[in-house]
């Protein structure tokens, strides 16, 4: 069963910075909570991550993915490769200028290996935006700060 999940929201910094908190893929577990390891495996041409290995914990489950990520200067885009617990999983940041900062459109669809209850699946994909709406948004504000 896939389920998919979206969530638009505003960061006070510009688009660059937002950006370069999102290529920082080594980064990701000071930011994103359900990320307890994330390191580079190879990149593109321009020295932007394109393989990426992670250990995710979500709704008490752990699992060690392996994605493959596209990026253009507005928009990040991953597609799972491997994963112990996942069967799919597409993900998408799609940021656009505003007079204030940043606009962020963050898509995410998953579908599970294992059968859960419905009610559980939406609860960590719930978790998954709001802790990457929070997150993205304090470490791109802190970022543009100084």
């Amino acid at each position: 069963m896939a389920v998919s999940a979206n969530i638009e929201f505003h960061i006070a910094a510009p688009v660059s910075v937002v950006m370069e908190v999102l290529m920082d893929i080594e980064s990701l577990p000071e930011w994103s909570g359900p990320h307890k390891e994330a390191e580079i495996i190879d990149e593109h041409d321009d020295g932007a991550p394109r393989t990426v290995r992670m250990v995710v914990t979500a709704a008490g489950i752990s699992d060690e993915q392996t994605c493959t990520y596209e990026w253009t200067d507005t928009t990040c885009e991953w597609h799972l490769i491997k994963s112990n617990q996942l069967s799919e999983q597409r993900g998408k940041y799609t940021v656009t200028a505003t007079d204030t900062g940043s606009h962020v459109h963050f898509d995410l669809e998953v579908d599970l290996k294992i059968k859960l209850p419905g009610l559980i699946v939406k609860r960590a994909q719930k978790m998954a935006v709001d802790t990457s709406r929070k997150g993205l948004t304090a470490e791109a504000e802190k970022r543009a700060i100084g």
